[in-house]
């Protein structure tokens, strides 16, 4: 009875310490997004925020910069961090890979493509370009994941095949650029990935799909932590191995695609999330999906109000904060995998 207690008072101890976690994760978000609204190439108050919101005056500069400029890229940058960072705790769950990530394993890059083809062949709208960007990620996604099948599996084999397959990938995308320079109306806003200039009405219609699958990956997070199993012992628990894999690909591309379909090609959100969400509360997918959610959407929050102030009056691409944090995580990630200390 005594080791039943210690075990009940520990869960209620992790209970109270991931509550906790969330609470402040949520009271972060809430200030960065209020800082996201405030600050730019004109400072906006508080007091301001809520006077020109409240009176509701189309006529004002203030309102118009909030409702036009502002907001929408504060709701993009939220949406897509959200996006990124739950599809990177799917690809490294289920491809038992702790080095997977939308950028690394050529998801971004095929959702790039799709959408870029779709934009200088068929340019009827963003609805059709959304769409485009999840299948060309889930095509790459399962493209890698077959070659890396045919080479063993292991962690290297994804890693190297997800290179070999965005490089292919990346070519594809110039050349289209080269041949179709109208394609896209800013090509290096899209290749490096950034929220300038991005609409309500284009975010809001990614924004369905991320939610929609944001809310499945909850749902299924538990047979998600069965799978993280590896394939034998999810199997003896009665789990589709094989269905519940493509699955939860399925939601990784439509998260990955969502994003990039307004966003560009942000790069090593997916990466970088997951791993310090661990270090925060552990393997649990119930918790680690709600978590990798809301520090995904206040790193990109805080990459874009980098990218915004760092060197002002002058903005660049949040892709460029992105690369210049997730390249030298992503090194050291390999290293710490050649000393075994991540799981394959």
């Amino acid at each position: 009875m005594d080791i039943y207690k210690e075990v009940n008072v520990i869960n209620q101890r992790r209970k109270s310490y991931n509550v906790t976690v969330i609470a402040f994760l949520i009271v972060l978000l809430v200030a960065g997004v209020f800082m996201s609204i405030s600050i730019g190439s004109s400072k906006i108050s508080l007091s301001e925020i809520i006077h020109a919101m409240g009176k509701g005056d189309a006529a004002s500069k203030t309102y118009r910069i909030i409702t036009f400029v502002r907001i929408p890229r504060t709701v993009a940058a939220v949406l897509a961090g959200c996006a990124l960072s739950v599809s990177g705790v799917i690809l490294q769950s289920v491809l038992n890979n702790s080095l997977a990530g939308p950028n690394i394993i050529g998801v971004n890059s095929g959702a790039g493509l799709f959408a870029v083809l779709i934009a200088a062949f068929f340019p009827v709208g963003y609805h059709l370009t959304t769409i485009a960007a999840f299948v060309g990620a889930i095509l790459s996604a399962l493209f890698v994941y077959f070659i890396a099948k045919k080479t063993g599996a292991s962690r290297m084999a994804i890693v190297l095949s997800g290179v070999a397959v965005s490089s292919f990938i990346g070519a594809m995308t110039d050349t289209v650029i080269t041949l179709k320079p109208d394609a896209v109306m800013d090509r290096a806003a899209f290749l490096i990935g950034g929220f300038s200039g991005i609409s309500m009405e284009r975010v809001s219609f990614a924004g369905g799909f991320i939610v929609v699958a944001v809310v499945l990956s909850l749902i299924l997070s538990y047979d998600m932590n069965i799978l993280a199993l590896g394939d034998e012992s999810a199997k003896s628990l009665g789990l589709n191995v094989a269905a519940i894999r493509f699955l939860y690909i399925v939601l990784a591309a439509i998260l990955a695609g969502s994003a990039i379909s307004f966003a560009g090609l942000v790069g090593f959100v997916g990466l970088i999330v997951p791993h310090v969400s661990r270090l925060l509360v552990g393997y649990d997918n119930r918790i680690l999906i709600p978590v990798s959610a809301l520090l995904g959407s206040i790193f990109t929050l805080i990459c874009d109000l980098l990218a915004r102030v760092l060197f002002a009056p002058y903005e660049i691409p949040v892709g460029i904060i992105m690369s210049f944090l997730g390249g030298p995580f992503f090194i050291y990630l390999l290293i710490k995998g050649r000393r075994g200390q991540l799981y394959d």
